[in-house]
């Protein structure tokens, strides 16, 4: 039995999580800071880093008595590198650092986007690459293959804004709030998007691209001018939906292209209720899919831990543009 901490504070989530053999979660605290930046309509990255340093401590002692570990007990600290606000980041990297010497335990770095990728395998135990990914997120929305554990292949991405900047950006001009995404989600539901129709991006290859959606989006709220609720429902509905069958018909085209017995889709966007709907009809009986659940899918520190565990050796240097 092995036991990894994990530390995530790439944004505005500070996680702590212990794992077990890179599969079983003992622990997995999270705390939001969504109330400290909802009046400013996004995250505050000075204050995102002022707030983890404030709690960070008493999480990660939080989470070692949730799994009934001493730092002796421990073997690894994984800890997020990558990419992120660096502010934030250095936060994390700062804390794992110091409780590594401390505890005489080795650290590795983590790549927070192959994190999500092994939230997947955190929610089904015998998932091993290779694996084809789709990983959606606030500032990532990347195809990318799995052939080996630690190695990654980028077979498309997006070209401008990421799936989950499009939905909180479309959310804003809709009036929903802050967090947009999941209060766009929530109003989609009750919407129908045939009676306001949007376009499908749609780029040659297996490239993304959702700048031109918002704009026509923009541009339908001001042929509209004042909208009821229903007609902003029926806007929420459009454009989720246009966006997931985006994403999904590129996904679609990968695995008629080279196929794939193992999907994954993942990232916070993964928790959309229409991509999890479509993502099962679209991948079929063609391969086995995999989706984490809801607290899986947003930034944790579990899916760090799992993949600290199985690629040790990374380096601790925060690198807040580090890619694939």
């Amino acid at each position: 039995m092995s036991l990894t901490l994990g530390i995530e504070t790439s944004c505005d989530e500070t996680s702590v999580a212990v794992v077990e053999d890179g599969r079983k979660v003992l622990a997995n605290i999270i705390h939001s800071q969504l109330d400290l930046h909802r009046d400013f309509g996004g995250v505050v990255p000075e204050l995102a880093a002022r707030d983890h340093l404030e709690r960070l401590p008493h999480i990660v002692e939080g989470a070692m008595e949730e799994a009934g570990v001493r730092p002796a007990d421990l073997d690894l600290l994984a800890v997020t590198r990558g990419p992120g606000l660096v502010g934030c980041l250095l936060v994390g990297v700062g804390v794992g650092e110091g409780l590594a010497a401390a505890w005489s335990k080795p650290v590795t770095g983590v790549n927070h986007l192959w994190g999500h990728i092994y939230a997947a395998m955190l929610s089904q135990p015998d998932l091993e690459p290779p694996l084809l990914g789709l990983v959606v997120s606030g500032a990532h929305s990347d195809l990318v293959r799995m052939p080996e554990h630690g190695r990654f292949e980028v077979i498309g991405r997006t070209r401008d804004d990421a799936a989950g900047e499009a939905f909180d950006k479309a959310a804003r001009m809709l009036g929903l709030g802050y967090p947009g995404g999941p209060a766009l989600d929530r109003l989609a539901r009750t919407g129908d998007p045939r009676t306001q129709s949007l376009p499908r991006p749609s780029l040659p290859g297996f490239e993304y691209s959702f700048s031109g959606l918002k704009t026509a989006l923009l541009y339908r709220l001001r042929g509209l001018g004042e909208v009821d609720d229903q007609t902003r429902a029926d806007l929420a509905a459009a454009f989720e939906e246009s966006v997931v069958e985006s994403l999904l018909e590129k996904l679609a085209a990968v695995l008629d292209h080279e196929g794939s017995r193992e999907v994954v889709v993942c990232g916070g966007v993964a928790a959309n209720a229409l991509l999890r709907k479509r993502a099962a009809e679209v991948v079929g009986n063609r391969a086995r899919l995999t989706i984490p659940p809801h607290e899986l899918c947003t930034d944790n520190a579990a899916m760090i831990a799992a993949a600290g565990f199985k690629t040790i050796g990374q380096p601790t240097k925060v690198d807040p543009s580090l890619s694939w």
